[in-house]
């Protein structure tokens, strides 16, 4: 059954992006102007069979299904559980906003203890699922990786296995795939730079 994004790389689309590559479940692109959003918002995703599925935690969790995985059902609730976890906790603690919904800084200039918790749980974890990659870590990963890309002057060694995991997250193939390779290379440069206090240069990239 044919899937069609709509979405676009200035949005969170591409992590929809990322997950469909590593889930090997192809997606067309389509055209905005068709968008079925219900409030014209993106990434949305809809099938041949008319099926609308909008807001990028309920896309995971449709391609996860989609995808021919064979998954128990222990595995699923782990990933569907990462999802909501990403969007409901680790959201609000990436992206602080105004009340009228503008992003204006990141909560991970400061300690947290959430964090704190993921950076423990990931001292004995390559990813999420142990040595696995699952769409759990699209979800995680996709969103503390935006924190350097829109704030250049953070600095997260305080959680050198959060940052170790961005790492392996980011050099992956389909990372490379979903937000360019440029953007990939940038945001390597930018993790091992952290804690050396930002000396390095990255001439050429935006």
């Amino acid at each position: 059954m044919a899937l069609t994004l709509y979405g676009s790389m200035g949005s969170r689309s591409p992590l929809v992006n990322w997950a469909a590559y590593e889930l090997n479940v192809p997606l067309e692109m389509g055209d905005l102007g068709e968008n079925p959003h219900p409030f014209g918002q993106i990434p949305s995703l809809k099938d041949d069979g008319g099926t609308v599925v909008f807001e990028s935690g309920a896309i995971l969790n449709y391609l996860q299904r989609k995808s021919d995985q064979n998954l128990d059902d222990k595995t699923m609730g782990f990933i569907f559980s990462w999802i909501s976890w990403a969007n409901a906790s680790l959201d609000p603690i990436c992206f602080l906003e105004t009340p009228d919904g503008k992003v204006y800084d990141t909560g991970l200039k400061k300690p947290n203890k959430r964090i704190d918790t993921l950076d423990k749980m990931l001292s004995t974890s390559k990813f999420l699922m142990g040595e696995t990659f699952t769409t759990a870590d699209v979800a995680v990963a996709s969103y503390l990786l935006y924190v350097p890309l829109f704030f250049r002057d953070v600095d997260l060694s305080r959680w050198p296995n959060v940052v170790r995991y961005m790492k392996d997250c980011v050099t992956r193939p389909a990372y490379g795939q979903a937000f360019t390779e440029q953007t990939q290379s940038l945001l390597l440069g930018l993790l091992e730079n952290m804690g050396n206090g930002g000396d390095k240069k990255f001439l050429g990239l935006f």
